[in-house]
């Protein structure tokens, strides 16, 4: 009996390959047309057991209790400062200085590990953050005058801000620690 195979067809074909007998366990994505199949085989198959993908799952988690209103204002401040500074060569210039040319996106397998690991990369650059929009390069810029540059100068320095990227990492860190676990090799 072979133990876990993966492969790149269909289902239905799958387990005619392996044989019926031989199959014990599907592991299939959350998607709407998968769980249709799904159920459908289950009905033909009821001796097979059928699970969801758990990273798949966890990332639907992580992705709903990103959409509470409080994490969301949070979220939503977080990328408009990410997009504000990564837009502008000026910019981008000053926070690859001020952190030593480490940039604060952290791009991963799915966007809600990927906005975990961006917050939790702001938090350990908050004080070069900081400094940099108090300094005279800052003043001078030409982005700082505007409306979008007043916003984030204003969100870098706000205590509020930063309490709810730490409130933020507190709810995701145990699910993305999960996330780690079920998601690899």
């Amino acid at each position: 009996m072979r133990s876990i195979m993966n492969l790149r067809v269909n289902c239905k074909e799958g387990i005619k390959q392996i044989g019926p007998d031989n199959v014990v366990q599907v592991v299939s994505d959350n998607v709407a047309n998968n769980m249709a199949a799904t159920r459908l085989l289950k009905e033909k198959m009821p001796h097979i057991f059928w699970t969801l993908c758990a990273s798949h799952t966890i990332n639907l988690m992580l992705e709903s209790i990103g959409k509470l209103p409080k994490l969301q204002k949070y979220l939503d401040l977080d990328k408009s400062f990410t997009i504000f500074v990564y837009a502008y060569p000026k910019t981008l210039s000053l926070l690859r200085i001020f952190t030593r040319k480490r940039d604060i996106v952290r791009p991963r397998v799915t966007r809600f590990v990927s906005a975990f690991l961006t917050l939790q990369s702001l938090v350990d650059k908050k004080d070069k953050l900081r400094t940099m929009f108090t300094i005279n390069d800052w003043e001078t810029c030409r982005w700082s005058k505007s409306l979008k540059g007043k916003t984030t100068y204003s969100t870098v320095k706000s205590l509020s801000f930063w309490k709810g990227v730490n409130l933020c990492l507190r709810v995701f860190a145990p699910l993305v620690k999960v996330f780690r676990l079920v998601d690899g090799d």
